[in-house]
């Protein structure tokens, strides 16, 4: 994991977090209200969003589904969650080929939802409709992904360091070397 947080004299910022498979970065404007840092990333963010494509018939699987970029390349490891008439949804995610629905699944799909936890990214429920086709493509539109949105988060200043408080957890950042340059 790496990462870092610069607040800059003239009020702006600049983070990135690297953690695995997670990158994200900011940048934008702060301000100091009391013991707390409050960030605005400049400009905001547009959330990556997930949009219907092609729908064809297929014999290969009752259910075909394709995850593509605005390029038409496959994207591996979008969870997708199907949902049926009646019974639980089933759970999977895609390869760069795609996903199928198993053949002795007697269900009839009625609905797909897509996730990226990693980014928190989480799609509205497509309707599936098999008579007019079972082989289904969705474009991921990336827009400003990995771009984070710091309006919900604060800071906490403390003695040599500042918190981060995100997603049920803190961040910390080492105050040590502030003051040192012009940041």
């Amino acid at each position: 994991m790496a990462s870092a947080l610069v607040l800059k004299r003239d009020g702006s910022f600049l983070y990135f977090l690297s953690m695995g498979s997670l990158d994200e970065q900011a940048a934008g404007k702060w301000r100091r209200e009391g013991k707390l840092i409050r960030l605005e990333t400049i400009p905001k963010p547009i959330a990556a969003i997930f949009a219907a494509g092609s729908v064809a018939k297929s014999d290969g699987a009752p259910l075909i589904l394709h995850v593509v970029s605005p390029e038409g390349r496959g994207i591996a490891a979008v969870d997708l969650k199907v949902g049926f008439d009646t019974g639980e949804p089933v759970e999977g995610y895609t390869q760069d080929y795609g996903w199928s629905l198993a053949a002795e699944e007697g269900r009839v799909p009625r609905w797909v939802q897509f996730f990226v936890p990693i980014y928190g990214l989480q799609s509205a429920r497509f309707a599936i409709d098999t008579a007019v086709g079972n082989a289904l493509t969705f474009v991921l539109i990336p827009n400003d992904l990995g771009i984070l949105d710091m309006a919900d988060i604060v800071l906490e200043v403390q003695p040599g360091r500042l918190l981060m408080h995100r997603n049920g957890g803190e961040l910390e950042f080492d105050l040590e070397n502030a003051g040192a340059g012009d940041d």
